[in-house]
């Protein structure tokens, strides 16, 4: 017997809206923004950004997918106990973020030579 995997899709694009509804919303967002009175909001200061926490109840979408890595990555996971699969993923975006920081800061990529890029394989990969 396979169980069946129910899908909620909810979000404020797919909700309900009246014609009129929409209408104003489509009117709304043509306005340029320097039209929009923001007085009643008050400004954020520097120190309000930095008590700020990445929401607690945020949790990436997981896609399963097959993943080939060296043995001896795999056993140094392992040999911490359980979770390795959290601690790959953890690397993971460390990297990433790490990456894509830079490239923020000043509009550069960053260059990995030892890090193979998509397309490109070495001589070792090609004969598999």
């Amino acid at each position: 017997m396979s169980m069946a995997k129910r899908i909620v899709n909810k979000s404020l694009s797919n909700s309900r809206l009246t014609a009129g509804g929409k209408r104003r919303l489509e009117k709304l967002s043509r306005r340029p923004d320097d039209e929009i009175d923001t007085s009643d909001i008050p400004e954020l200061a520097e120190k309000f950004w930095q008590n700020a926490v990445r929401n607690p109840f945020y949790r990436p979408v997981k896609q399963q997918l097959t993943l080939r890595l060296d043995a001896d990555i795999i056993a140094w996971l392992r040999r911490q106990g359980r979770g390795y699969q959290t601690r790959a993923n953890a690397l993971l975006r460390e990297a990433m973020l790490g990456d894509l920081k830079p490239k923020e800061r000043d509009g550069r990529e960053r260059s990995y030579s030892r890090i193979p890029r998509r397309g490109k394989r070495n001589r070792s990969q090609q004969a598999h």
